[in-house]
Parts: C-alpha cells; sequence; structure tokens
C-alpha cells in the first residue's frame, strides 16, 4: 500500500503525519488488494482567525475508488471522522460484491 500525505496552506508536523500513517495502516484489515493511499489535510478560511481543518482520503483499489471529505476544528477529529466513513463504504462495497 502507497501512501500519500499532502498538506495545503500549511507545514504538517511529524505528530501529526505519524498519527495518520498509523491509522491508515490499519485499512489493510477491510481491504487486502488497496494500490494507494491519497490523503490530503487543508486549512480552510485562511483569512480568519478560526481555520476549519480538512481531511481528504482517497483509496485507491483495482477498478474501484473511494473517497471521503471531513472538516472539523481539529485534524484528528477531522481524520478520525474521514476514516470511519471510508471504512464503511469499503466495508459496503466488500459486502455488495459477496452478494
Amino acid at each position: 500500500m502507497n501512501v500519500n500525505i499532502q498538506t495545503v496552506h500549511f507545514d504538517a508536523d511529524d505528530k501529526l503525519v505519524d498519527y495518520v500513517s498509523r491509522k491508515l495502516q490499519k485499512l489493510n484489515t477491510f481491504h487486502d488488494r488497496i494500490l494507494k493511499v491519497d490523503v490530503f489535510l487543508k486549512l480552510d478560511n485562511v483569512v480568519h482567525t478560526i481555520k476549519d481543518k480538512i481531511v481528504e482520503i482517497r483509496v485507491h483499489v483495482p477498478r474501484h475508488d473511494f473517497f471521503v471529505k471531513a472538516s472539523t476544528k481539529s485534524f484528528e477529529e477531522s481524520f478520525d471522522a474521514a476514516m470511519e466513513s471510508i471504512v464503511s463504504q469499503i466495508k459496503r462495497k466488500k459486502e455488495k460484491l459477496a452478494a
């Protein structure tokens, strides 16, 4: 599984990148043929003092792509919400294929 983490409008600290990488390794338990995972960490409303943290996750598997976007006040919360959503998408797709 190839993991690509990109940040937009800021530089992520090592703790955040490690957190994201560690959580992404769990995706292998839900789908065994994941080719590539793209994670985009973005800051929204750059002009305001309160910035929304947006996380986008795109998972590439053979013949299908999964995509999810989440936004909260912290990257960890956004990433966890996006991760839950992507896991449910993967599970739903696998159940559909099995039926």
